[in-house]
């Protein structure tokens, strides 16, 4: 009877032991950092087994003995429920950092930005040449589904420039969608509380507007007196008058010079000609644009100039506006 207590006592020890063992081991292997020299992506495909993503993890360098990962996934199954995505791992990351990445989903964020005052056709090749996004016949459909109940029938001013985020292998249709959802509820934003002397029958108008107001100036802050201006030039039926929208209206066969031709040229987007706004917008329209298309500067203002440093010179008459455009071209031309 003693002998069996002994040897009871005797294993009992040896489970402790080897179980303190395993777990200092455990410690060791989970908290070792990973040999990377470089940030790396890492793909977990849908449906993929753990032991098959161990394999990938030793290739890389990630871990170095699999077959203990395979039985401690048995004692720990939490540790191998990876989700499906494209991950990225780092230099000195411990092992343990790894599983919680692929366990938790939170896949590498890659960024595009779409810049305010590009055409849609500017952001649409961006779009087809941005790494690790996927434009295929779906984005098309997407595209013409959302033009078709556009009152432009294209997506020219309608979607909002920003930084969008996305993980690889996303559809390019989500960052246009996203695109024209954060336009939407910015444009709606803008006219709901609209100054109440603006011009314009829609937001759509009102949208147009900005996008002109987008190309004329760089400035941020001259953005609403530019808006007053061509707001009180629609108000006295005069026409715009604006440089941007004879180019737009020329399109590929602008050669980067206006001449004084293409000012007396008719197209549906000169507004030396056409009298009030253009049919569409003429670029993406940055949020401060929108907003002050909608909300213009209160001036007599009629006209403006640049000055060739980015801003303008404003002018109440044309008088004043003659004597600027001589001051400033001058100077432009000398």
């Amino acid at each position: 009877m003693r002998f069996i207590l002994k040897l009871l006592l005797f294993l009992l020890c040896c489970s402790a032991l080897l179980g303190t063992a395993f777990y200092i081991y455990t410690n060791e292997q989970l908290n070792a950092a990973v040999e990377l020299q470089q940030p790396q992506l890492f793909t977990v495909k849908k449906g993929q087994a753990a032991g098959q993503v161990l394999n990938q993890l030793q290739i890389r360098g990630v871990v170095n003995n699999p077959l203990f990962f395979k039985v401690l996934f048995r004692l720990r199954p939490q540790l191998a429920k990876f989700k499906a995505g494209t991950y990225e791992l780092l230099p000195n990351m411990s092992r343990q950092g790894v599983l919680d990445l692929l366990v938790s989903g939170k896949e590498k964020q890659f960024t595009i930005s779409l810049v305010e005052g590009l055409r849609w056709r500017d952001w649409l090749i961006q779009l087809k040449n941005q790494p690790n996004l996927l434009f295929d016949q779906d984005t098309e459909n997407t595209i013409a589904a959302l033009e078709s109940d556009l009152p432009s029938q294209s997506l020219e001013g309608w979607l909002l420039p920003d930084t969008y985020h996305y993980a690889m292998g996303t559809n390019a249709s989500v960052i246009i969608l996203m695109a024209h959802k954060h336009l939407l509820t910015v444009l709606d934003e803008a006219w709901q509380n609209r100054a109440l002397d603006v011009p314009y029958q829609s937001s759509f108008e009102g949208l147009i507007m900005a996008s002109i107001i987008e190309k004329e100036t760089g400035v941020a802050d001259e953005r609403p007196r530019i808006a007053g201006v061509f707001v009180n030039r629609l108000n006295q039926r005069m026409r715009l008058q604006t440089d941007p929208t004879v180019i737009y209206g020329i399109g590929d066969s602008f050669d980067g010079d206006i001449k004084r031709k293409d000012l007396t040229t008719p197209t549906p987007y000169n507004t030396y000609v056409i009298k009030g706004l253009p049919p569409t917008a003429i670029a993406m329209a940055s949020q401060l644009a929108i907003q002050a298309a909608f909300q213009p500067m209160a001036t007599d203002e009629l006209y403006f100039v640049a000055k060739g440093d980015g801003s303008h010179q404003f002018s109440l008459s044309l008088q004043e506006h003659n004597q600027a455009v001589r001051q400033y071209q001058l100077k432009k031309n000398n």
